[in-house]
């Protein structure tokens, strides 16, 4: 099957109605078997434009996820999981239409609630911060860990004392406007035919260009 016809519907299943396709709508929709689905889930999945669990169900396509991972995201329409505070900061900003966005989390280290309307024409108020726990050349190592650990906290005490009870060492961590300027364009293109993912040199000169510096990256 046309796998670049496979990817687009399901990332616009979840744009539109904040759920994964499964396997046998897919399979109908393209008048062909689960299995062939399957397959090419699968190959999607090798090329890093989904993520897969261990019985080949769709756990996320970035921005969307299909598992809890910390963030829910409330557009004009349609409620998404965010799977981590980069995805759903990037959510305004690829569907538009749905700006500003509810984006709702907890301070992983005192579980105080956090929210902020999150649109496309600046960035939210705020003093809280975001931290990256895996550097950007490692993300894909173990990519639901690393998106379970893109969090937003209170304040970099709170990053602090987090990672003195965890025994994590620190990562990269940025405000809120550096959030949002990263979030912005990096998913531009996503729900539509052709779309090509951005090599590692690419995103390295994004990250630069953004306000990132090169200990995010990894270097």
């Amino acid at each position: 099957m046309d796998l670049e016809e496979l990817r687009v519907a399901v990332y616009r299943s979840f744009a539109e109605i904040g759920r994964a396709p499964q396997a046998r709508d897919l399979a109908e929709r393209f008048a062909t078997t689960e299995e062939a689905v399957v397959d090419g889930l699968r190959e999607l999945a090798e090329a890093r434009h989904l993520v897969l669990d261990g019985e080949d169900h769709i756990a996320m396509a970035h921005p969307f996820a299909a598992i809890p991972l910390g963030f829910s995201v409330m557009g004009a329409s349609t409620l998404w999981w965010g799977g981590c505070a980069w995805d759903a900061f990037a959510l305004p900003h690829l569907l538009p239409e749905q700006s500003p966005v509810l984006v709702a989390t907890r301070c992983p280290n005192c579980e105080r609630p956090l929210a902020w309307n999150v649109g496309t024409d600046k960035p939210p108020a705020g003093s809280e911060v975001a931290h990256f726990l895996v550097p950007a050349a490692h993300m894909w190592d173990d990519v639901v860990h690393t998106c379970g650990h893109q969090s937003l906290f209170c304040s970099t005490q709170c990053v602090d004392h987090w990672l003195e009870r965890t025994g994590n060492e620190r990562g990269y961590v940025m405000d809120l406007p550096t959030l949002w300027r990263f979030a912005s364009d990096w998913y531009t293109g996503r729900l539509d035919y052709g779309y090509t993912r951005r090599e590692p040199s690419q995103a390295a000169d994004y990250m630069r260009r953004v306000g990132l510096r090169g200990s995010f990256w990894g270097l």
